[in-house]
């Protein structure tokens, strides 16, 4: 199993969440997060002073895919988070060594089982 995280700007969320559902993986946890890199930090004026923001706002989207999955989640997020600018994001893939769904203590894989075409909603 694999652990994809992504730092994505707020407006290549929404895309992005919409083609993983339709591709039928729609379990993934979003935190708004805050963040520096390479994108350098912004001068703001505020009440007359000007105020440097080094940290720049970002979503996370963090998914548990199938090791055979791992790709058709990154190419989809790297589809619609990708515009050639600094600041796009970064997308981290870490190996899970174990899953378990609390409700009925099922493990593995099960944990995981994306939904069919069928089961959908649409």
């Amino acid at each position: 199993m694999k652990k994809i995280e992504a730092f994505i700007r707020h407006e290549a969320f929404e895309p992005i969440r919409a083609e993983l559902l339709e591709k039928g993986f729609p379990s993934l946890s979003i935190g708004e997060v805050k963040g520096s890199g390479r994108q350098k930090g912004i001068v703001e004026s505020y009440r007359g002073s000007r105020l440097t923001v080094n940290v720049r706002p970002k979503l996370k989207i963090e998914c548990v895919v199938e090791d055979r999955d791992k790709s058709v989640v990154v190419e989809t997020i790297l589809k619609h988070a990708r515009t050639g600018d600094v600041g796009d994001g970064k997308i981290f893939v870490i190996d899970v060594e174990e899953a378990i769904r609390i409700r009925t203590g099922e493990e593995g894989d099960d944990v995981l089982q994306a939904h069919a075409e069928s089961e959908i909603p649409g």
